[in-house]
């Protein structure tokens, strides 16, 4: 099962297998974001179109709420797409849960569609990465490299996701 093993396996059985190691982490990274069930039987797309914006945005217990978790997710998203197209790194874990809420349904709906847009996105950079980029530095030695940037990004996002599933449960209760 290539969902249960460890991206560093999956990587080393790609030679037989004709695939380059880009395209396979953006298929894994589409898989969370936006069409996946593989591994979590769910994908952020499929949670979020369910939850309206005011059931998104209500607190259960001192936890985060459905909006800035998915928010968070898709500043870093952002971010990295910034680094993509050539520019900085301009992103920093201290303002990743900062986000004022949202007023609207509207709004709500414009977010998760520019989510799925960035998130599309993203793949298709990390598709297009030659493997050989996949082993140089991501922005500063001190990051790693890409490849360890882009398997973070996905494992991030699937923590969140299991948060996202956990409290829309507790929210039907």
């Amino acid at each position: 099962m290539i969902g249960c093993c460890s991206t560093r396996l999956v990587l080393n059985d790609l030679k037989p297998l004709h695939m380059h190691a880009s395209v396979l982490l953006a298929n894994r990274f589409r898989e969370v974001i936006l069409d996946g069930t593989w591994i979590a039987n769910t994908n952020f797309k499929d949670q979020l179109e369910q939850v309206d914006w005011q059931l998104a945005h209500k607190q259960v217990q001192d936890l985060n709420t459905i909006a800035v978790l998915a928010q968070h997710i898709h500043y870093y998203i952002k971010g990295i797409n910034q680094v993509f197209r050539g520019g900085d790194l301009e992103i920093s874990d201290q303002y990743s849960f900062d986000f004022a809420p949202m007023s609207s349904e509207a709004q709500w709906k414009a977010f998760l569609e520019t989510f799925w847009e960035d998130a599309h996105t993203f793949a298709d950079h990390v598709e297009k990465l030659p493997d050989a980029m996949l082993r140089e530095t991501f922005v500063k030695a001190a990051y790693g490299t890409y490849l360890r940037n882009i398997e973070a990004m996905i494992e991030h996002c699937y923590y969140h996701l299991g948060q996202v599933v956990l409290i829309r449960k507790l929210l039907k209760q």
